[in-house]
C-alpha cells in the first residue's frame, strides 16, 4: 500500500463539492483517477442518470469469489471545506463520510494488482450517489443491485471502525401531518366541538410511547432492542392560535430482519386510531432506509476479515452492532450477500469538521486487500 498515493486519492475526491444529488463532477473525477491508473471503468446509470455510478472490477487468473467494496460519494449539505491534511490527518467534507475510505478501497486494488495477489475471485468497486437522506433515498444503490453490480459479499468502509458489527436494527422514518378543516382561529373563538390538533398530535406521541414500551423486551444481543422514537411534534405559530394542523415526526426500529411491512401495518393502525379517536384527518408517510440484519461470524468474509485485522494490527475486532443504517442494510435485504461495515476511526461525520487519520487509511486499504486476497482465492 502506498500511503502518498492513497492520500493523493483521497485529497482529490474531498477537493470536489458532491453534495447529494450532484455527485456528478467528484464521480467524474474519480473515474478520471481509475481510468488514468489502468482500471476499466463502467459507468451504469443504476436509476440516477445524473450521476451515474463508478465501477471498476479486479481480476485473479483463476475463478474464485468476488468481493464487492461499495461507498457512496455524496457528502451531507453542509458548507464546503476543501481538504487539508493537519498533523497526520485528513480534514474536509466528506473525509470521513465516506471520501477517505472510498480512496482506501481504491488503494487496496492497487495494492493487489501491483503485488499480482489476487490469485482467484475478483474485486467490484462499486461508488453511487443518492446516499444521504433526507435528499437521497437511496435509488442507486437499489440500481446496483436490481442491475446485478453485486458481489457473494460486501465490504463498506463507513467510520466504523470498531465493533464489528454482526447485526443491525432497521429504521423506518415516519411522518404524520394531523389536521382539520377550516382556519386557524384565537383560542377563546374556536367553537367547542372543533377537533384540536395539538391534542391529536400528544396523544400521538403518548401511544408511541406506549409502543416503545411495549417493544422494548424485543432484543438481540448485539443490535440492541426495538424503539420507537418522537424527535419532532411542531404545530401553530403562537401561543393562543387553535391551529389547523401537527406534524409528528419520528423512528421505528427493530431488531428482527424482514418486518420492514409489518412496521408499516403497525404504525399505520396507530396513527389512524388516533386520528379516528380526535376527528381530525391524518396524513402519513414512512420511508425505510433498511432492514434489520445479522450475520454469522463462520461467514467467510467475517472469517477472511478477522484474519486480515489481526495480520495488520495484531488483534482481531471486537463483535458488535451497527449503531446506524447504511447501505449495507440494503445490500442484506436486497441481494441477500453478508455486509460487513468496517472503515476507519474517523470523527465529524454530518458535521463541517470531519477528520480521519492518514494511518486508519492505509489501515483499512491493508485489510481490505487481505481480505479480498484471502476471500476471493476460495471458490
Amino acid at each position: 500500500v502506498d500511503e502518498k498515493r492513497l492520500l493523493a486519492t483521497a485529497t482529490a475526491l474531498v477537493d470536489v463539492p458532491s453534495p447529494t444529488c450532484d455527485a456528478t463532477a467528484v464521480a467524474a473525477r474519480l473515474a478520471e483517477i481509475l481510468t488514468s491508473d489502468g482500471f476499466e471503468v463502467e459507468r451504469p446509470d443504476a436509476g440516477w442518470p445524473t450521476a451515474p455510478a463508478v465501477v471498476t472490477r479486479l481480476h485473479g487468473s483463476r475463478v474464485g469469489r468476488t468481493l464487492q467494496f461499495d461507498g457512496h460519494l455524496d457528502t451531507v449539505h453542509l458548507p464546503f471545506v476543501p481538504a487539508s491534511v493537519v498533523d497526520g490527518h485528513l480534514l474536509g467534507l466528506g473525509a470521513a463520510d465516506m471520501k477517505g475510505g472510498i480512496a482506501a478501497c481504491v488503494e487496496a486494488m492497487r495494492a493487489l494488482r501491483d503485488a499480482d495477489a489476487l490469485q482467484g475471485g475478483s474485486v467490484l468497486l462499486t461508488t453511487h450517489d443518492h446516499h444521504e437522506a433526507p435528499w437521497g433515498d437511496g435509488r442507486q444503490v437499489h440500481g446496483l443491485i436490481e442491475g446485478g453490480f453485486t458481489g457473494d459479499a460486501v465490504l463498506l468502509p463507513e467510520y466504523l471502525a470498531h465493533p464489528l458489527p454482526l447485526a443491525g436494527r432497521g429504521m423506518a422514518v415516519f411522518e404524520v401531518t394531523l389536521s382539520r378543516p377550516g382556519e386557524p382561529v384565537h383560542e377563546v373563538l374556536r367553537p367547542a366541538n372543533q377537533p384540536n390538533v395539538v391534542d391529536a398530535g400528544a396523544e400521538l406521541v403518548v401511544r408511541l410511547k406506549q409502543l416503545a414500551a411495549e417493544l422494548a423486551p424485543i432484543t438481540h444481543p448485539h443490535a440492541g432492542c426495538d424503539t420507537a422514537f418522537v424527535g419532532l411534534l411542531q404545530a401553530g405559530e403562537i401561543y393562543n392560535q387553535s391551529p389547523t394542523s401537527c406534524q409528528v415526526k419520528g423512528t421505528r426500529r427493530w431488531v428482527t430482519p424482514g418486518q420492514v411491512e409489518a412496521v408499516k401495518e403497525q404504525l399505520g393502525s396507530i396513527i389512524e386510531g388516533v386520528a379516528q379517536d380526535t376527528g381530525t384527518v391524518a396524513e402519513w408517510h414512512i420511508e425505510v432506509p433498511g432492514d434489520a440484519f445479522h450475520i454469522n461470524e463462520a461467514e467467510p468474509i467475517v472469517e477472511c476479515l478477522q484474519a486480515a485485522s489481526q495480520s495488520v494490527s495484531g488483534e482481531q475486532l471486537p463483535y458488535g452492532g451497527k449503531p446506524f443504517v447504511d447501505d449495507g442494510n440494503k445490500y442484506s435485504a436486497m441481494a441477500r450477500i453478508p455486509a460487513l461495515t468496517h472503515g476507519p476511526n474517523a470523527t465529524g461525520a454530518h458535521t463541517t469538521q470531519e477528520s480521519v487519520p492518514v494511518s486508519e487509511l492505509t489501515r483499512i486499504a491493508k485489510v481490505y486487500a487481505l481480505t479480498a486476497a484471502r476471500f476471493c482465492a476460495a471458490t
